[in-house]
């Protein structure tokens, strides 16, 4: 149950605990689509159906935004549109306008909406009161900003706002690049570098030697480093972003064998506890070697 993308916000007012906060969340859960509904928003639960909404370990807690959305591709609206045009041309006896086609589309539409398939996809977040973060699993900001706008809605008196740092993700990497990684980092195989020009030239390394020589002439040229992947004290994988969104986290095979797992524990308590743990070491380096966090 690793998060795989973070999102990172930081809390500057937070005042609920999971007793709380399950309150709020049970008021504004996932229901299925009505029979017109496109799609639906709501809290689930992070663990099993069932389970509470806030998953809480000590102080830290997890929380996941569900979303259906019926399926109802635009290909299926325009074949019955299709169909319905030429019933309507033989009883009209001219071919329907534009007007008229929208008209259908929308009958068409109504009518196959209750019937239509649905998917239903969660996006979770971790909460950490102590240590003031607010983090996201989800691989762009506009999955992130549903589940923090949904939030919002309902919770009063909470603000957060997104991790800013005194210096660029990307100026800071294109330096690690050329130069040597922070403290406490190594560089991987994979990353890529643009140029500010209108052409936005781009070069991209998939597991790949970085060659010093040959990235240097790429810093040179005036490309900056816009995704780094990195590995932080052997423990955990990811990949920087210059948007300063951590991608594809994952915990290297050292974390496995230290979390030691019994066929007694829970798996999902037991990996929960083991993220958390280490995002609250990882976060704030990350944000150290930026050049610390910026207030303002």
């Amino acid at each position: 149950m690793w998060f795989k993308n973070l999102v990172v916000y930081r809390l500057t007012q937070w005042n609920f605990v999971p007793e709380t906060l399950e309150e709020k969340l049970s008021q504004h859960t996932l229901q299925p689509c009505s029979g017109l509904e496109m799609q639906s928003r709501g809290w689930v639960s992070p663990k099993d159906e069932g389970s509470p909404l806030v998953h809480a370990l000590g102080q830290q807690m997890m929380i996941c935004l569900g979303a259906e959305k019926k399926l109802l591709p635009a290909t299926v609206i325009n074949q019955f549109a299709k169909s319905r045009a030429v019933e309507l041309e033989e009883q009209q006896g001219y071919k329907p306008g534009r007007k008229q086609m929208k008209e259908i589309k929308e009958s068409i539409t109504d009518e196959l909406l209750p019937r239509a398939f649905a998917i239903r996809r969660k996006t979770c977040a971790w909460i950490d009161p102590v240590g003031k973060w607010l983090v996201v699993d989800a691989a762009s900001l506009a999955a992130a900003d549903e589940l923090t706008e949904s939030l919002i809605k309902i919770l009063e008196g909470v603000s957060f706002s997104l991790v800013r740092t005194d210096m660029s993700a990307s100026a800071a990497m294109t330096l690690w690049l050329g130069g040597e990684a922070p403290a406490g980092f190594t560089i991987d195989r994979d990353c890529e570098l643009r140029a500010s020009g209108e052409e936005r030239a781009t070069v991209r390394y998939v597991r790949h030697t970085l060659e010093a020589e040959e990235i240097a002439r790429h810093i040179k040229s005036g490309k900056e480093v816009t995704r780094l992947a990195m590995t932080w004290n052997d423990r955990i994988s990811f990949v920087l972003h210059e948007n300063l969104q951590l991608k594809r986290l994952a915990p290297l095979d050292i974390l496995k064998e230290q979390a030691g797992y019994d066929e007694r524990d829970d798996v999902f308590d037991t990996d929960f506890a083991l993220m958390t743990g280490e995002l609250k070491k990882l976060l704030p380096d990350v944000v150290e070697a930026l050049g610390g966090e910026r207030r303002d």
